[in-house]
């Protein structure tokens, strides 16, 4: 069947890439402030109210240990691909792009094809719809018809939601089930009050039951209080990840530069690598590159 030959696959290219024991940052982020465009930076997120360009980034890899990056939209608009894949050609390290394009326009498998005949290192898309007032917006027609254009040109998409729009995303990945999904920032659970824990973990279960749907361990210092958190708040969350996801369907990213409105790059790093240090040699290398390698094809 087509998921057996991908599982087959998959095992593969991550049996080759642990190998290799590169370690990939599966979560960043490049931009060119302005206010227009990056209206979401609030004045109590200053820290981050500037440019941040592959040269600010390089250091902070090269001091983790880490070999390279996927670089991930925050912008929607056509031009972001053209910035972010532009850099992509220009520094190396940058392995792989996560753009945006319109998935409900009707012209998006034409747009695809161009993006992916232009750029190599177009690795998959993504749409804010943490930002969409509709909770089912992933499950319109117009929206899933574009998704079901990304297996045809082989991209993936990442999921940017906030928690109470799981039960949609379990839906969604449910009705695409040959798609290769990766969650964003664990949907952004409650972590500074703990509040809905039971039932964010329940719906995590339910959508890691879909074996199309991987995660990234990302985007936990923002949701937790910016200026008191401490490592424990994160071990329930992190537990319930590992439990349904197991180390073979995570994948760890930074969200740099978000995450320096609640800590420096070394400490978001530290947050995971602490955490699987109870895994295995080669559980913790899938976590820290392996399984973003094969998920997003990175060469």
């Amino acid at each position: 069947s087509t998921h057996s030959g991908r599982c087959r696959l998959v095992f593969i290219v991550c049996y080759y890439l642990l190998t290799t024991g590169m370690k990939i940052d599966a979560h960043q982020h490049f931009w060119l402030h302005t206010p227009e465009e990056f209206g979401w930076i609030t004045d109590d997120m200053a820290a981050i109210r500037r440019n941040f360009l592959p040269h600010d980034l390089l250091p902070e890899l090269q001091e983790a240990g880490i070999d390279g990056c996927v670089a991930v939209q925050a912008a929607q608009s056509p031009d972001e691909n053209h910035f972010l894949l532009g850099l992509a050609e220009e520094y190396g390290f940058i392995r792989g792009v996560v753009g945006w394009v319109d998935l409900q326009a009707g012209d998006v498998s034409d747009t695809l094809a161009d993006l992916v005949s232009a750029y190599p290192k177009l690795a998959g898309v993504r749409h804010v719809v943490q930002s969409e007032p509709d909770p089912d917006f992933l499950l319109r027609p117009a929206f899933m018809n574009g998704i079901r254009q990304l297996e045809k040109h082989r991209l993936t998409y990442d999921i940017l939601i906030r928690h109470p729009q799981l039960p949609a995303a379990v839906q969604f990945a449910g009705q695409l089930p040959n798609q290769p999904f990766v969650l964003d920032h664990l949907a952004k659970p409650d972590i500074k009050t703990g509040a809905g824990f039971g039932i964010w973990k329940d719906t995590i279960s339910q959508l890691a039951a879909h074996p199309n749907v991987c995660a990234k361990l990302s985007g936990m210092v923002t949701e937790a209080d910016w200026q008191h958190w401490q490592p424990g708040d994160f071990g329930r969350y992190l537990d319930a990840m590992l439990e349904a996801f197991t180390p073979h369907r995570l994948m760890f990213g930074s969200d740099w530069p978000v995450c320096l409105v609640a800590s420096p790059y070394q400490q978001t790093v530290s947050l995971v690598t602490d955490y699987i240090a109870r895994l295995t040699e080669n559980e913790r290398a899938m976590v820290m590159g392996g399984n973003a390698q094969a998920f997003y094809r990175l060469r």
